[in-house]
């Protein structure tokens, strides 16, 4: 009988399609009514085939779950793949004279190019009228070596049933068990040569056996997959998908020496840990599948939406995971299978492919840091799995995220928050000044005029500096320099507008103080080494307030010192008015922070002392004889009053207090030699003084020239000791005659010559 009408016998006619569905991997239900079809096909047709096999690969199309997985696709072609192979190895080693039989087999003369399709196709038909009957209970080989009988087939079932019925219940250790015996007598056939005429046969018998094994490798694809499905882990399944994975792995240990594809190893340990990572994918793909916005509403939620669907993937993965710890892995560690360092392994790379996935639509800084948080935090938690006893690999795992990613993720999420803070610092400005155009003054919080400056801008700072670092060091340390960028940018901002208000009086300029105050101590304290460079403008903004609120009070008492010394301030008390303008600034300082409080009221002591030295030595009236003795006296007089209102108010610059009183004396020494004495005592506590103030002081005295004389050299003696002081840092460092011009007038000159 020629090959070609080999080929062609057989129970029925095929279709076209029918190659095609021979690729097609068995499920659990296919196999089942496979079964049942082969049954009816025995009992109407007593011909040898493969009626079971090709109804039960035929009827996978019409499985529920749809197309079937190209993992699984991809065993049958492997198996046809190897099949062909060998047979071109029988083909070379055959006889000469059997070498036009071996020509017309199917993939025999094919090179490689040739489609697996094709060639399965092929198969499937040459197989037509064989498999069935061999891997059935009460049927025989088509192709039987001389001498055997029929009753070899009580070896290739169990209890009745066919290898598809097996597999169909999941007896799959017994399915195996079957086919490794059909495997060792087909290799044991085959080594004896007993194919050598009939390389046909063998292809038959060879293409049943690898579409059977490759449909148990199927059905162990499908008890993954059903293992995490709602219907609950089939316990038995998985015990029994352990063993017949360890009894293929003893089976065939290692390839072959002689490259014979039926010993190669099937490699089920690799397929069941790629179908546990489909299985993984699937369910990770699960999360929020339900949830299909439009572009539009998608942009909308933004970060809220986001952050449902991981919370929705941590709660599917920790789901998983404790079924898998729970009821999974107790059914395979009968196997010694390692399922959770699999399943744990398997669900983190499918939530890393879902994270990149996220990643590439990812929009705005708040939906970068729900992304970035999540990776760092969530499901990088040690707690992630919400038990003790369910603890995460002891191998460290991969990044979710790649470096590459995660280094992108991090400059976008940067450069959108730098834009935020500038956009938050904008909004801070703009609530300041709705606050000014209101005209209310500012609340007084624990004895200190408040305004909210300070704590929108340390909440600022704080609530973003938080949430870097809870990714990462590195994204804390530059967020903290791109808060410091822009606070640097909203202060001098924020004192221009201020300045330029209506809102310009003791009240708001001493909460700013105190706003500008505890930025510059808080800052600095809370975060050490980061706003140091903030330090000198916050301090010059600090004294630029501390100046405009002594120039307010400059502009109330300047005209009340035009009255000193005067005829009428000898009879009068002028200074009182002035001193009770001082009390009244001087509660508005209880409001502002002691230390800058404390500085302002120095300021507001040595102006005073300044502005009265001023109009002594510019008097507009000259007094002689007992005027000039009364004068003496009113000087001390005021002097003291000066040094009480302020030593009432807390100033603490007591080095003011010996100025007027030095003058005063000078004034009305009777005896001229003391005079040198108060100068002595003038130019030593206060080292700024010039010549010219000596000579405007000798000038009030009215001295005899000569004494004038002797005088104006031993003080000029006196200050150039007192420069080299200075110079040699001795010096206190204070600053009040200074900044007293004396004008040059006639008395002066007169006392000069």
């Amino acid at each position: 009988m020629s090959l070609a009408r080999t080929v062609t016998s057989g129970p029925e006619p095929h279709s076209p399609e029918e190659p095609a569905k021979l690729q097609t991997p068995p499920v659990r239900g296919t196999w089942r009514a496979s079964s049942e079809g082969a049954a009816s096909t025995h009992r109407e047709d007593t011909r040898p085939g493969l009626g079971t096999l090709r109804r039960a690969f035929s009827r996978t199309s019409q499985r529920p779950s749809g197309q079937v997985p190209e993992e699984d696709l991809g065993l049958f072609q492997r198996g046809s793949h190897f099949l062909f192979r060998s047979l071109r190895r029988a083909k070379d080693n055959g006889s000469t004279a059997d070498q036009s039989h071996a020509t017309e087999v199917p993939g025999v003369t094919h090179g490689p190019e040739v489609p697996s399709r094709v060639m399965d196709g092929r198969s499937r038909q040459s197989s037509a009228g064989v498999g069935r009957k061999e891997l059935e209970p009460e049927a025989a080989f088509h192709s039987l070596a001389p001498g055997q009988t029929r009753g070899t087939d009580k070896a290739l079932a169990l209890s009745g049933k066919s290898v598809a019925d097996l597999i169909t219940e999941r007896h799959l250790l017994a399915a195996f068990q079957q086919l490794r015996q059909l495997e060792v007598r087909l290799v044991a056939e085959k080594a004896s040569h007993t194919f050598e005429k009939d390389p046909t046969g063998f292809a038959r018998r060879a293409m049943d056996l690898c579409l059977h094994y490759d449909g148990l490798a199927a059905e162990i694809g499908a008890i993954v997959r059903e293992t995490l499905g709602p219907d609950g882990v089939d316990a038995a399944a998985l015990g029994e998908l352990g063993r017949v994975v360890r009894a293929e792995e003893e089976a065939h240990p290692a390839p072959p020496a002689d490259g014979d594809f039926l010993l190669t190893p099937r490699r089920w340990r690799q397929h069941w840990e790629d179908a546990v990572r489909r299985s993984a994918q699937e369910r990770v793909q699960q999360a929020g599948a339900g949830e299909a916005p439009g572009a539009a509403e998608a942009e909308a939620e933004g970060a809220s939406g986001l952050a449902r669907l991981l919370a929705e993937l941590g709660g599917l993965v920790r789901s998983d995971l404790h079924k898998v710890r729970q009821e999974v892995q107790p059914a395979y560690s009968a196997a010694g299978f390692p399922a959770w360092e699999a399943y744990l392994r398997a669900f983190h790379g499918a939530v890393a492919q879902r994270l990149q996935e996220l990643a590439q639509d990812a929009r705005g800084c708040e939906q970068l840091y729900v992304l970035l948080d999540w990776a760092a935090n969530v499901d990088g938690s040690p707690d992630f799995l919400g038990a003790p006893d369910l603890t995460l690999s002891t191998e460290p795992l991969p990044p979710l995220l790649a470096p590459a990613l995660w280094a992108r993720l991090q400059n976008d999420y940067t450069s959108f928050l730098e834009a935020k803070i500038t956009s938050c610092f904008d909004s801070i400005l703009q609530l300041e000044q709705s606050r000014w155009a209101d005209a209310k003054p500012p609340d007084v919080l624990q004895g200190l005029y408040h305004t909210p400056l300070s704590i929108d801008v340390h909440m600022l700072v704080a609530e973003h500096v938080k949430a870097a670092g809870a990714i990462s060091a590195e994204l804390e340390a530059t967020t903290l320099r791109i808060c410091t960028r822009a606070l640097g940018l909203f202060l001098p901002r924020f004192e221009k507008a201020f300045l330029e208000s209506k809102a310009v009086n003791e009240p708001y300029l001493g909460a700013n103080i105190n706003a500008y105050e505890e930025l510059r101590t808080s800052l600095l304290a809370r975060f050490p080494g980061t706003f140091e460079e903030l330090e000198k403008p916050l301090a010059a903004a600090t004294y630029t307030f501390q100046k405009r609120l002594l120039q307010g009070l400059q502009c109330d008492v300047q005209p009340l010192f035009r009255v000193l010394c005067t005829k009428a301030w000898l009879t009068q008390d002028v200074l009182q008015p002035l001193m009770d303008k001082v009390v009244a600034f001087a509660r508005h300082l209880e409001h502002v922070a002691p230390l800058r409080a404390q500085e302002t009221l120095q300021e507001v002591h040595r102006y005073v002392v300044r502005e009265y030295l001023a109009q002594v030595l510019r008097p507009r009236e000259r007094f002689r004889g007992e005027e000039r003795m009364t004068s003496s006296q009113k000087m001390g007089l005021d002097a003291q009053a000066i040094g009480d209102t302020f030593q009432g108010l807390g100033s603490e610059a007591t080095w003011l207090d010996q100025a007027i009183p030095c003058v005063a004396d000078i004034l009305g020494e009777t005896y001229k030699e003391d005079i040198r004495r108060h100068l002595e005592t003038l130019i030593g506590s206060y080292p700024d003084i010039r010549r010219d103030h000596v000579r405007a002081i000798l000038a009030l005295r009215r001295l005899g020239h000569r004494r004038n004389q002797r005088l104006l050299q031993h003080a000029r003696d006196l200050l150039r000791a007192a420069a080299k002081a200075a110079g040699s840092g001795a010096a206190g460092g204070h600053v009040l005659f200074e900044e007293i011009e004396v004008p040059t007038s006639v008395d002066v000159l007169l006392t000069c010559i």
